[in-house]
């Protein structure tokens, strides 16, 4: 019956499947969906989207992680149990835009269904690209098409040679800029050149491009607010970081938990290695110079949802979304990040299981 229903659906939403490979042809390739960028640029705020807070309430960002729903789980239990997971989600906590960390998405009618359902909310939403987006599907362009046709979403190509989707949203309150977020592609894999001359695969991270691209913005925020802006980068893949960050508390220990003792404004489980590039691109060390992100909110690793201020920058796992993939029992839900009037934003976890 599952089957039955998705190619169904396949062929109800044709028009859906090949608008993004007519818009490729009609284009003569991708070049022209990208804007030009480059770092002598001079920044505008209308460079960036830009989303009103109500200055007598909190803005609240509801962060739906790792969701993939694939082809073949779209119509079975699991994909009825994500679906009603990320209604719940959203019904409770009334969210003034949803983000997505990455890994959308495996297959074609998955990632149409997805799209679908997280614009029928009405809500301004905005994902970020992971490892796995663009896998199982027609081509990852393909799936940045849709996502940049939908009615309520932000997401933009970005500027050329980048990966895809690198783009910045403002939450400003009576037109002022308060809050930042960056929303950057992590890529997918690549090889390296290790120190001692030795080459090996590994996961991808935020290019040197990107990483001059976050400079210039967040110099030209500052220069249009007159002040250093608070941010958050939302990406897939984590900083290296991550890894220092746990060890500083606990060594070289695999998995675990938070322990109050050790770690009082931490909290969270390590139930899996973290998962990032082999190698310190520096990014990290680049947002601590600048003094704007105090949040770094990635995906990727599904077993872990800790949460730990490291040289003054929160590093938090966002809560994996959903019964696509592997997850761990207790660890779904999704994470919610607050923003007050002053700026400030607070990271915290919504955990909800789907009987």
């Amino acid at each position: 019956m599952a089957t039955l229903k998705l190619i169904l659906a396949f062929f109800l939403s044709l028009t859906q499947v090949l608008a993004p490979v007519a818009a490729y042809v009609a284009n003569f390739g991708e070049s022209r969906f990208f804007t030009e960028w480059s770092v002598t640029d001079e920044f505008t705020a209308d460079y960036c989207a830009e989303i009103e807070k109500d200055p007598d309430e909190d803005f609240i960002i509801l962060n739906l992680a790792d969701v993939q729903l694939k082809d073949d789980i779209l119509y079975d239990e699991n994909g009825e149990k994500t679906a009603k997971l990320i209604d719940e989600l959203v019904k409770a906590n009334d969210p003034d835009l949803i983000t997505l960390t990455g890994d959308n998405a495996w297959g074609t009618m998955a990632y149409i269904e997805l799209i679908k359902q997280v614009d029928s909310y009405g809500v301004p939403w905005a994902p970020v690209m992971g490892n796995h987006d663009g896998q199982c599907c027609i081509s990852e362009f393909w799936a940045a098409y849709l996502l940049s046709e939908a009615e309520n979403c932000l997401f933009e190509f970005g500027p050329e040679g980048m990966g895809y989707g690198n783009y910045i949203i403002n939450v400003t309150e009576n037109g002022r800029i308060i809050h930042t977020l960056f929303m950057m592609d992590t890529h997918n894999n690549r090889e390296y050149t290790f120190e001692d001359g030795s080459t090996g695969g590994g996961y991808d991270h935020l290019w040197d491009n990107q990483i001059e691209w976050y400079k210039w913005a967040v110099n030209g925020i500052s220069d249009v607010a007159g002040k250093t802006v608070e941010s958050t980068v939302i990406m897939h893949i984590p900083v290296y970081e991550y890894k220092d960050a746990w060890e500083k508390f606990y060594g070289s220990s695999g998995i675990g938990t938070l322990a109050p003792e050790l770690a009082p404004e931490a909290s969270g489980v390590k139930g899996e290695d973290v998962c990032s590039a082999p190698v310190n691109n520096g990014f990290f060390a680049v947002c601590k110079e600048l003094g704007s992100t105090k949040n770094m909110l990635v995906g990727h690793d599904h077993a872990n949802d800790f949460r730990i201020c490291y040289d003054g920058i929160w590093l938090n796992y966002a809560l994996k979304t959903g019964y696509g993939s592997y997850y761990t029992e207790g660890l779904i839900g999704g994470t919610v990040i607050t923003v007050g009037s002053d700026g400030a934003a607070h990271a915290e976890h919504h955990y909800i299981t789907i009987i």
